[in-house]
């Protein structure tokens, strides 16, 4: 049986081996232990992952075990962890229903269910499969107490005491009647929005490009709606986001930027493009690639009002001093480990199962 500090450490060294790849330069270090038997394997996992999903660019994959080797280190894990009251029960079998919008993204539920103690059954999405059962197996050589606790299934999950969810908003019906009798945490489609109020400096617009346009937009902290003042002038908007040009020579890009665009071309709404960005007034949160949705506002004291009411569909908000736990222009790419999904205390859920 190891303790949470045992398993801590697992992750930090874990978190030493995602160092040598990052978006700067992948290089073996000699004091990883291991790197004989899985250094390699990893970079071929990487272009396996590259190869299977389109969406998913070196770069992409890279960015994300960026912020992984940054939230993998003592003083994270033990901060994260010392705010928790980690209860040390009897192990349960948790399984986890992961997403593959973005890589590694089922990684932060993985992680709390391992640290926690408990054993992990996962699901994976087809989109997103061969980096973390790599990451498991370099786990399991670290610290042997976690051999058999953590397994992957392709089929029908069976044998669990609770589970972790995410899906489409149509998938979590689903969730919620098979998983009706367990403990569950069941996740919908989110989205990001971003409060604009004409004040932006340069730099913050430069910033909103990278929340708007990471992973293309497809992950749930990425923004895909503007609130903006009535009478909003988009050209600073649209020199902030000039910084992210290059991202219309990816080809399956500009294919959904040429078939959205001729989408609303032929349906006659009314949009402002730059070449490579779409917006268009819309109260939905959820755009489609290629595409920002906008909303005008009157004053900021209703547009609080209305996005507190909507807190169910949005997962960050991007302002400056408007509102509780807002992120800062530029960051919503960058959760921290206590920053969980929806709001709701993964941790505190598993100490209760």
């Amino acid at each position: 049986m190891s303790s949470i500090q045992n398993r801590i450490d697992a992750f930090v060294v874990l978190g030493n081996f995602l160092s040598q790849f990052s978006t700067n330069k992948i290089e073996k270090s000699p004091t990883v232990p291991f790197n004989d038997l899985f250094f390699d394997g990893f970079i071929h996992q990487i272009k396996l992952a590259e190869e299977q999903n389109s969406w998913f660019t070196k770069e992409a994959i890279l960015f994300s075990i960026d912020n992984w080797t940054s939230a993998l280190s003592h003083k994270n894990l033990n901060q994260w962890i010392s705010n928790e009251n980690v209860v040390e029960k009897s192990s349960k079998t948790v399984a986890i229903v992961m997403a593959g919008n973005i890589p590694l993204v089922g990684f932060h539920d993985f992680l709390s269910v391992l640290i926690c103690g408990h054993s992990v059954l996962v699901k994976q999405s087809s989109n997103d499969k061969h980096l973390i059962p790599y990451l498991a197996k370099y786990l399991e050589y670290v610290e042997e107490n976690l051999k058999g606790k953590i397994s992957f299934t392709e089929e029908k999950i069976k044998n669990f005491d609770a589970v972790i969810a995410t899906g489409s908003t149509n998938t979590t019906r689903y969730f919620e009647y098979y998983f009706k009798n367990k403990p569950s945490i069941i996740r919908k489609n989110r989205n990001s929005v971003a409060v604009i109020t004409g004040k932006e400096t340069k730099e913050d617009l430069e910033n909103l490009s990278e929340d708007i346009f990471r992973y293309f937009g497809l992950g749930c902290r990425s923004v895909s709606k503007l609130f903006v003042p009535k009478g909003y002038d988009f050209d600073a908007f649209f020199k902030g986001m000039y910084t992210y040009h290059p991202i219309i020579n990816n080809a399956k890009y500009a294919n959904n930027y040429d078939y959205n665009k001729a989408v609303y071309l032929m349906s006659e709404f009314s949009i402002l493009e730059n070449g490579f960005l779409m917006i268009k007034e819309d109260t939905n949160f959820a755009s489609p690639i290629a595409t920002v949705f906008y909303e005008y506002y009157d004053n900021l004291t209703d547009l609080k009002l209305k996005i507190l009411s909507e807190s169910e569909n949005i997962q960050c908000i991007v302002a400056n001093n408007f509102i509780e736990n807002e992120v800062k222009f530029g960051q919503t790419q960058h959760p921290k480990l206590w920053d969980y999904a929806d709001g709701v205390n993964t941790i505190e859920f598993l100490s209760k199962i």
